[in-house]
């Protein structure tokens, strides 16, 4: 079986490209090419250089020992393969990352909104938000995230629809999106302290 490797961009194109340094990216191609799925145990003469989505998963769900990481880590690959190939390269990766720590709010919020469009339509639907809130409860599990009779995923959604859509027609665009979340104090909380990880 043949393994076809991929090379990424020229460094100095991903550093213009994205908001980390030429070192930094460096770094971060190391660690992506040698990423290893559970169960590997002997390392690949030459790494692809691309993750698939089943390997995602599989390092994704490491994170979330006690809860199914699946659903949730099936609609962040997705929302990272961002030519929808099947598989996610280097470039892919570090543009989301680039966005996700240093972007600017606007940015956040825009990936966080194709994160929830599932379909890529250019809305968010009850249906859509319902299956992210209920894959986020599956994967922090119900002995991380104890669930209160009344904090149940539907109520989550009926809150955020009450909070986001402005026009009351069912869903929710990107403005309202952004409207709303920029309002929110506690979702500006929580940018800032994604932003202040790097």
């Amino acid at each position: 079986m043949t393994m076809v490797c991929h090379r990424p961009e020229g460094l100095e194109q991903l550093e213009a490209q994205t908001n980390f340094t030429k070192r930094e990216l460096q770094v971060l191609y190391r660690g992506f090419k040698n990423v290893r799925p559970t169960g590997h145990l002997k390392a690949q003469e030459c790494p692809s250089g691309v993750v698939n989505e089943e390997t995602f998963k599989q390092i994704y769900a490491q994170f979330f020992p006690h809860g199914d990481a699946s659903m949730y880590a099936h609609y962040l690959f997705h929302a990272f393969d961002i030519t929808q190939t099947g598989s996610v390269k280097f470039e892919d990766f570090v543009t989301a990352l680039s966005i996700l720590l240093r972007g600017t709010v606007h940015e956040k919020l825009r990936w966080t909104f194709n994160l929830y469009d599932i379909n890529k339509d250019g809305y968010i639907n009850k249906e859509e938000m319902m299956d992210i809130v209920k894959a986020i409860y599956d994967m922090m599990g119900k002995y991380t995230y104890p669930v209160l009779k009344e904090d149940t995923p539907r109520q989550h959604v009926d809150v955020f629809f009450q909070k986001m859509d402005k026009n009351k027609d069912g869903i929710v665009t990107l403005d309202e999106f952004l409207e709303s979340c920029q309002e929110d104090d506690n979702i500006m909380r929580s940018l800032q302290l994604f932003q202040n990880v790097m």
